[in-house]
């Protein structure tokens, strides 16, 4: 069988006589002074923009991202917590509980993400995970679960010990899944809330400025440590583009903490400035087409295969003018071919970067049609018909 490879350029806009050169944008990028950022786009994970994003680095309290995630998925906010002599003596910030006090899962909850609380972190780890211990193995668990493959937590508040550390990226990641929980996204954006344990009144204050301060902010959490320096991870959503921002090690003191809003707001408003999504590839969409031998069927089309939805991504104008996909597919077949067979992909490319790859399947049958075939097909029949005649016999009765 021979087989050939051809390019097929799709370009969804029309050009002019200027080359693309001559239309590409001065984008300004942004200059964070965090020592390892992000931007990911939160609807398909594409990261838009990074810087270190992969060093591995101490994360502070953005860690608390990934204590709600476990918590949310292995306990009932209803639960009461019996506070243990080990959570109160956590390190500040704390909301000072009291060993032997009884209190609303859901309210220490909001204690961790809104405040930061230190002792309501262990309080809840104990309580999920029987210890802290095994609650930090299920939170790195579940981190190489959802991809974040160099990530380790050792406290459920992030404060530093031994190995315990994550990435910009990895970050993003576990930020991306924690959006797509309602009660995750409830008590993140909460500005304020009083509630009562067994022992005494709380009231509770967001932390996160960007939410009063950045237009569609909906997250995330604030961190810092001496080690980890000051950190946060920061969303946003306007109309349909969710954004995440990561800022890791934007400093210390007063400038550091007040880097970190700066950071994030100059890395998110260059994501919803710069990009869009654009529907790229339809699904079912016909991709070409390819001869058949041996089969009364002489030539037969095949179709793009990504998914219902077909491919949306964020882009940049002069990334939605560059996508490209090149077809690899064979000339001819030889047949039989079967429906939604797989016939080649179709590689693409935004400009010389390439994004990943589309099946191209067969749209219907082709059955082999050759001598050999035939001679077969009529022996069968034959036989199938002479089987028929005996059983169709009826012997006569004496």
């Amino acid at each position: 069988m021979k087989k050939y490879i051809f390019a097929i350029i799709l370009f969804l806009t029309l050009f002019n006589k200027k080359t693309f050169a001559d239309e590409m944008k001065e984008i300004s990028m942004p200059q964070p002074v965090s020592k390892g950022a992000v931007l990911m786009d939160g609807k398909t994970g594409r990261v838009l923009w990074e810087k270190n994003s992969t060093e591995p680095l101490a994360m502070a309290s953005t860690t608390k991202i990934m204590t709600a995630i476990i918590t949310l998925e292995n306990a009932n906010l209803q639960d009461i917590v019996t506070v243990s002599k080990n959570a109160i003596h956590a390190p500040k910030v704390k909301m000072n509980l009291e060993e032997g006090e009884e209190i609303a899962l859901e309210s220490l909850m909001y204690a961790l993400m809104l405040e930061s609380s230190n002792d309501a972190a262990i309080a809840i780890a104990e309580h999920v995970g029987g210890s802290v211990e095994n609650f930090c193995d299920m939170m790195t668990k579940k981190a190489k679960e959802l991809g974040a493959d160099n990530t380790i937590f050792e406290t459920p508040n992030g404060l530093d010990k031994g190995e315990h550390h994550s990435t910009a990226y990895d970050l993003a990641l576990i930020t991306r899944y924690a959006l797509q929980n309602e009660q995750f996204i409830r008590i993140t954006n909460t500005k304020n809330v009083n509630f009562k344990s067994s022992k005494k009144s709380y009231a509770m204050y967001n932390k996160n400025r960007l939410l009063s301060e950045y237009n569609g902010a909906n997250g995330v959490k604030t961190g810092f440590t001496n080690k980890a320096g000051q950190c946060f991870v920061g969303a946003a959503k306007r109309n349909d583009m969710q954004l995440i921002a990561v800022v890791l090690q934007s400093g210390w003191g007063a400038k550091g903490k007040e880097q970190k809003w700066i950071d994030t707001k100059e890395i998110l408003n260059y994501g919803f400035e710069n990009y869009k999504y654009y529907d790229l590839l339809e699904n079912g969409k016909i991709a070409g087409s390819f001869n058949i031998e041996r089969s009364l069927t002489e030539n037969m089309e095949y179709y793009f295969n990504f998914g219902s939805s077909g491919l949306e991504l964020p882009l940049t104008e002069e990334e939605f003018k560059s996508f490209k996909i090149e077809i690899e597919a064979p000339k001819t077949v030889l047949a039989p071919v079967t429906k939604d067979e797989k016939i080649g992909v179709g590689k693409m490319y935004l400009g010389n970067e390439y994004y990943g790859e589309v099946e191209l399947l067969a749209m219907d049958d082709a059955t082999r049609h050759d001598t050999k075939t035939f001679m077969e097909k009529v022996l069968n029949e034959w036989f199938e018909m002479g089987t028929k005649a005996e059983s169709d016999i009826i012997l006569p009765e004496f």
